[in-house]
């Protein structure tokens, strides 16, 4: 068992691994990592990413005021494009089928330092796909800063745990909830 809350579900390879958000943050980081594997094609998992743009998918009671994640594929959401919002991130790079990749904006990384985030899709060899997640987050600052940040790992494990399962669920079924 991890007792940081830095890891869930990811392997060893997965953890060692270089994600795009690496770069955007400067050094030193700490790392925090959550995966899961989903029995459904990358790009149709990918399709459900892109909806990061409109809704959290974890426990919508919290992070959605009450509001409820769609459980369908949206239809017409705008091309995804830099600065575009993604969850409490600004998306800074992305590629289609691969990757959604944000920075925290200024106003929160002033509150808990610089952060970025990266939604890797990876296929499998014989179907499917691993969802693999990636937060990295500025590891120096203040004690306030540094306490902020190490609950804000513990709260973004279950946060995320929760997203991961409810997009790998949604993918599986073919998005009918």
């Amino acid at each position: 068992m991890n007792l940081s809350g830095r890891v869930w579900g990811a392997t060893g390879p997965e953890q060692e691994a270089s994600y795009p958000c690496d770069q955007l943050v400067a050094a030193p980081v700490e790392g925090w990592i959550r995966a899961v594997e989903v029995a459904a094609p990358a790009d149709h998992v990918f399709r459900w990413l892109r909806q990061l743009t409109i809704a959290p998918y974890s426990y919508d009671w919290i992070d959605f005021r009450g509001r409820k994640s769609p459980h369908t594929l949206v239809e017409g959401l705008p091309e995804l494009a830099v600065g575009q919002p993604l969850l409490v991130f600004e998306i800074a790079g992305f590629e289609t089928g691969s990757h959604l990749t944000g920075v925290l904006p200024a106003q929160h990384a002033a509150r808990y330092g610089q952060m970025a985030v990266s939604y890797t899709v990876r296929p499998l060899e014989g179907g499917g796909c691993r969802l693999v997640v990636k937060v990295v987050a500025e590891a120096k600052g203040a004690l306030a800063q540094r306490i902020r940040r190490r609950l804000l790992a513990w709260g973004d494990l279950v946060m995320m745990r929760k997203q991961l399962l409810t997009f790998k669920k949604l993918a599986e079924q073919g998005g009918v909830a």
